[in-house]
């Protein structure tokens, strides 16, 4: 499968949550959300597999278990796409998902050289 599939497919249950969580004082707050993440997934379904991001989506280990998972720092930015204020566009996803997943790589990585080097 496509890693741009995984991602759109990734973030299509969070798009239909929001849509399922219809509250009438949140000031279309997830109305404005769930668009902003089917917009997303209908950006990266139309990418290739070798653009920019993906590859450092990929470097990172975002589809190290066969499919797409961003870690807990990119589930909470997905979570919150667009729910306070629409800034930034599917792209600005993408990257903020390459940046969190880097993140963590990077942290993971450093806990095995602490581990490593006490030994």
């Amino acid at each position: 499968m496509h890693r741009t599939v995984m991602i759109a497919e990734y973030l299509r249950p969070y798009a239909q949550w929001r849509i399922a969580r219809p509250d009438p004082a949140d000031d279309c707050r997830n109305a404005r959300a769930a668009i902003g993440l089917i917009d997303a997934a209908a950006y990266v379904a139309q990418l290739d597999d070798c653009d920019r991001v993906i590859v450092r989506m990929a470097v990172a280990g975002c589809f190290a278990k066969g499919r797409f998972d961003p870690g807990a720092e990119g589930e909470a930015l997905v979570r919150h796409w667009h729910y306070d204020e629409a800034v930034g566009g599917p792209a600005d996803l993408l990257e903020g998902l390459a940046e969190c997943a880097e993140r963590a790589a990077s942290d993971e990585h450093a806990g095995r050289a602490a581990a490593f080097s006490l030994h």
